[in-house]
């Protein structure tokens, strides 16, 4: 059975940084496309942001810029680091492995899910 877990998330000041990770087990993260998604509450789970297997990335447009997203397969890790962080940024954050090697354009051709680290950006 595929695990995703996600980690690094907590609360920050509006203006800071913070680093999530993505570890995945019982799969290869390199073949693949892998994607951040976040959902604040009463929202829609929104795209944050996606590698392809061929280290192209896709960025939403809130988060350009500021965040960036990144992989390490050797130790079949997801990361994404984020900066100049906004109260709008507040959220869960979830992590998700798509059979494809390229992004998808669509959520719902996501695979699997993480369960998700809430990051909180408060002063």
């Amino acid at each position: 059975q595929v695990q995703l877990v996600e980690s690094g998330g907590g609360l920050v000041q509006p203006g800071g940084s913070l680093r999530l990770s993505c570890a995945a087990s019982r799969f290869t993260l390199s073949y693949y496309a892998i994607g951040w998604f976040r959902q604040a509450p009463g929202k829609v789970r929104e795209g944050v942001s996606c590698i392809s297997s061929s280290e192209v990335t896709t960025y939403a447009d809130s988060v350009k810029g500021r965040f960036t997203i990144s992989r390490d397969n050797a130790k079949n890790t997801l990361y994404l680091q984020m900066t100049s962080l906004k109260p709008e940024d507040t959220a869960v954050y979830y992590c998700a492995i798509s059979l494809r090697s390229a992004c998808p354009k669509s959520r719902y051709d996501y695979n699997y899910w993480g369960r998700g680290t809430q990051v909180t950006v408060s002063s």
